[in-house]
């Protein structure tokens, strides 16, 4: 039993210390101070933010800074296909995936790939043989006393009448008709300055004056004019009209055209 007179000193109330956070939607939770085995810093972000790399900047100083959990490591495992291969080496304003792992770009699939490759080609010259599936006949520069000018003009490409013929490339049609020992030709002007002219046609699909596409079909072959045979005489010109002629085979193939 205590001595008269002396009482216990009441403890005071231990107060409990607290520290604030942030909750849901901004609102502050008060959550009881751990102590030194606790928590002393915010925790990592719930979710993503980006991060704008400066100058002096590295990944460890980054991860510090932004309380990244897993350090710097952690950081740049997320951004390794930023960052690349040395993650020593980053670069103001690249820009860092703070709090889940970076995506790539979705890669292209093969198909996708190879359909754009296709349509490239396809695309890429503007040019196209003026017959398909035919085979040459009489060449180009070929002697011969048969001929004015002492040599073949063009390219014979050996069809039967009927067969559809096609401009090589878009260009303006300047001469449609017929025309003495070609019988019925077209000419047509390309964008480059020349002209390719197709003869002794059966039948004529364009006038003159008419744009033309690439590939167009402009008529059929046949065997008008002054031929032996039904088949397609074709020329490159420099001009419009005859003796200004230049290799077609190679005119061809320097716009990206196999025959």
């Amino acid at each position: 039993m205590p001595a008269k007179g002396k009482h216990r000193r009441p403890k005071s109330p231990r107060l409990a210390r607290t520290i604030a956070v942030a909750g849901v939607g901004g609102v502050a939770l008060a959550l009881p101070f751990m102590g030194a085995s606790g928590v002393h810093a915010a925790a990592a972000p719930a979710v993503a933010t980006t991060y704008a790399v400066k100058a002096g900047d590295t990944l460890s100083k980054i991860a510090d800074a932004q309380h990244v959990s897993g350090g710097w490591k952690k950081l740049y495992s997320d951004n390794r296909s930023a960052i690349g291969g040395d993650p020593s080496l980053i670069r103001p304003g690249l820009k860092l995936t703070i709090g889940q792992k970076a995506t790539a770009p979705a890669a292209k699939s093969p198909a996708t790939a190879t359909q754009a490759s296709a349509a490239k080609t396809a695309t890429a010259s503007g040019y196209t043989l003026p017959v398909q599936s035919a085979s040459i006949g009489t060449a180009y520069k070929t002697a011969g006393s048969m001929w004015s000018s002492g040599y073949h003009t063009g390219v014979d490409f050996v069809v039967p009448t009927g067969t559809p013929l096609k401009a090589i490339a878009a260009g303006t049609v300047v001469s449609a008709g017929l025309d003495g020992a070609y019988g019925n030709e077209v000419v047509i002007q390309h964008a480059d300055g020349k002209y390719s002219q197709y003869a002794h046609m059966s039948s004529l699909s364009v006038s003159s004056g008419q744009t033309v596409t690439e590939g167009q079909r402009i008529g059929l072959s046949g065997a008008t004019g002054n031929v032996t045979g039904p088949h397609l005489h074709f020329e490159i010109r420099t001009t419009p009209s005859y003796g200004s002629d230049v290799d077609p085979v190679a005119y061809l193939r320097a716009h990206g055209v196999s025959l």
